[in-house]
């Protein structure tokens, strides 16, 4: 029995000599944000045609995109960069006429990397029957060094935030003892809107605008100061 309470002693003992050594700490959350003009965009577009021939459509959508596929390569645009996304052949049926017909589908992605080159590609793409437009999102080319700025400058707000609150309580803080970085989802996002209107005529291609704005780069870091 006497070694028994002698053991739960010693733990006891152990776990408040434990509690003593821990340290206290500033738990802050840091924001780093770096906005860049875009340098590049990728832009989905598809072909869209309806009938009642599903053979002929599909023969027209092909003639359409082969003749697309050689007007972007005579742009020297890299195959690499050129992406079918989907071919689809939808049947429909009108109870009123009791008469079939199709819808056919055909998408690319073009990934573009010289912006000064992204209205020749529009007005040709409209030019050769491109007819829909599925998206154009703008990307740059330098987002590995972009998150590296994005990640100091978290830190460094992390920092300043838990100097901030120890210096009221005329404390200062230590080394960091921990740090976990947010996955960050919506990366990268629009700080300005793309706006774009295209007119299914390319003779009115002139009225193409389109604003390319900002993009931003976002880490979010959780930092753990000890506290002094």
């Amino acid at each position: 029995m006497k070694k028994y309470l002698f053991l739960l002693i010693i733990v006891f003992s152990n776990l408040a000599i434990s509690q003593n050594n821990i340290q206290a700490t500033v738990d802050v959350m840091g924001e780093g944000i770096v906005k860049v003009a875009p340098d590049e965009v990728t832009i989905n577009v598809q072909v869209e045609n309806k009938g009642q021939n599903p053979i002929a459509l599909k023969q027209k959508n092909d003639f359409i995109i082969n003749d697309i596929l050689a007007f972007i390569k005579n742009m020297n645009i890299a195959d690499k960069q050129v992406q079918t996304e989907y071919v689809r052949l939808n049947k429909n049926y009108d109870y009123q006429t009791k008469i079939y017909s199709y819808v056919a589908n055909q998408s690319i992605s073009i990934h573009l990397k010289n912006l000064e080159l992204y209205e020749t590609l529009m007005n040709g793409l409209m030019e050769r029957g491109i007819n829909r437009i599925d998206g154009v999102s703008f990307s740059t080319s330098k987002i590995k060094e972009l998150k590296s700025q994005a990640r100091i400058k978290a830190i460094e707000n992390a920092k300043m935030k838990a100097e901030e609150y120890t210096k009221v309580l005329n404390q200062s803080i230590g080394k960091a003892v921990s740090i976990s970085e947010f996955n960050n989802t919506n990366y990268p996002g629009p700080v300005n809107k793309k706006t774009m209107m295209l007119s299914s005529d390319a003779s009115g291609m002139e009225q193409q605008t389109i604003s390319v704005g900002e993009i931003e780069v976002i880490t979010k870091v959780n930092v753990s100061f000890l506290l002094n």
